[in-house]
């Protein structure tokens, strides 16, 4: 009986902690999609790694969170955003979260990108491509 005990309160326990996790992810990409939909760089940059990659039409390049905040910001003055949503989430075995979304700016519509990569528990944003639809 004890041990039935100890193994359901464990595996109760594992269960919450899975959930916890699962919902953390949710989360961010909750956060994310906020912040694309507001346009906001100061938003988004709390969701940067130190380095991320921010590609415009085909044209990547690797910035520190500090430089990516201020390319994003001076995209979102250029492309006040109307609207954004997620159209499809994932994540892969390494446990890497994608987003692929529906951008539309005052430019025009963007299909943007979105990698989310684990780093000391919390999921953060690797890489970013805005492509002109």
């Amino acid at each position: 009986m004890k041990r039935y005990l100890i193994r359901t309160l464990l595996l109760g326990w594992l269960f919450l902690l899975g959930a916890g996790a699962a919902q953390a992810q949710a989360d961010n990409l909750g956060a994310v999609r906020s912040a694309l939909r507001n346009g906001s760089s100061r938003e988004l940059s709390q969701y940067f790694a130190a380095t991320v990659e921010v590609g415009f039409d085909g044209d990547k390049q690797g910035y520190n969170a500090t430089q990516a905040e201020i390319v994003i910001k001076d995209f979102f003055a250029k492309n006040t955003p109307s609207s954004f949503e997620f159209i499809h989430q994932g994540e892969s075995q390494e446990h890497i979260q994608y987003a692929i979304g529906r951008y539309v700016g005052r430019t025009g519509t963007f299909r943007v990108f979105v990698k989310l990569k684990p780093s000391r528990g919390a999921p953060v944003i690797d890489t970013l491509d805005f492509t002109k639809e």
